[in-house]
């Protein structure tokens, strides 16, 4: 969610228990501001909170003129320091996949590959590579998992120039109330899958400019999303069940929406048993 507005934004998605400090929020205020400053931002979100064993990892992203490039991924352990995570690849994904249970909260915390096949096993071993895995990777990874999978945004809020960047709407003034209850008025802010898979004349009804993102009506499981009203009826807030601790909230008839993230940072794998 927006950093300049947090204090606001906390207060809508407070329903669902998470939140921070009085401390924690002044903290924010001051150091997102710097952090802005620093590496030269346009815009930073405060993307939410893993909470480990030991201590939690504060994570924060910095977006540039291009909203669909890859957005630069910071963390805190105390709101004020931040450091700046290695991109995810691939690779890292994959090692991180491998990996059960909690955080621990301390990012040179060394994880042991308890499963490996042998064709890992000796790739590992032909480039020097020990058995490990730290985890600030696994942090990496968990992030770029949980943006791939529940990051959302309101349909319209962003547009697709003919160049193929993505920009921010000047003239998205929110979903009414009839559309912001429904699951197809929001996007994934993540590289389209289901989109390439629909037929021309499914294509031909979209408008290229504002439906260039997978909607949420097609996730899988069926389910996986809850759609409420609160605040009185006046705002739309979406809970994931498959990254239980993800939270999104949208404002109808205004600008207001994003999404923060409050969890352990485990999937929920038994989801599907579960509806």
């Amino acid at each position: 969610m927006e950093a300049a507005s947090l204090p606001a934004a906390l207060e809508l998605v407070a329903g669902g228990g998470a939140g921070l400090s009085p401390e924690k929020r002044a903290a924010l205020g001051a150091s997102l501001l710097l952090l802005q400053r620093d590496y030269r931002f346009e815009r930073v979100w405060f993307w939410g909170c893993i909470q480990g064993v030991r201590g939690a990892y504060y994570i924060a992203e910095g977006l540039g003129p291009d909203r669909a490039a890859p957005r630069s991924r910071l963390y805190s352990l105390n709101c004020v320091e931040w450091s700046l995570l290695p991109p995810a690849t691939e690779e890292i994904v994959a090692q991180a996949e491998q990996l059960k249970g909690r955080f621990q909260g301390d990012p040179s915390f060394e994880y042991e590959y308890t499963e490996i096949n042998a064709e890992d096993a000796e790739r590992l071993f032909e480039d020097g590579k020990e058995f490990m895995i730290k985890e600030e990777t696994r942090l990496v990874a968990t992030i770029d998992q949980i943006d791939r999978a529940v990051g959302i945004i309101p349909r319209g809020a962003f547009v697709k120039t003919p160049l193929g960047s993505v920009h921010e709407n000047r003239n998205f003034e929110g979903l009414s109330l009839t559309e912001a209850k429904k699951l197809s008025s929001y996007f994934h802010f993540t590289e389209p899958v289901n989109l390439k898979n629909k037929t021309l004349l499914e294509k031909a009804l979209l408008d290229p400019s504002t439906d260039f993102l997978d909607s949420l009506e097609h996730d899988i499981p069926q389910g996986s999303w809850t759609v409420q009203l609160e605040k009185g009826g006046t705002v739309v807030v979406l809970r994931s069940l498959l990254w239980l601790g993800l939270t999104f909230y949208h404002v109808p008839m205004t600008k207001q929406y994003g999404y923060i993230y409050f969890g352990t940072g485990e999937k929920n794998l038994d989801l599907p048993f579960m509806l």
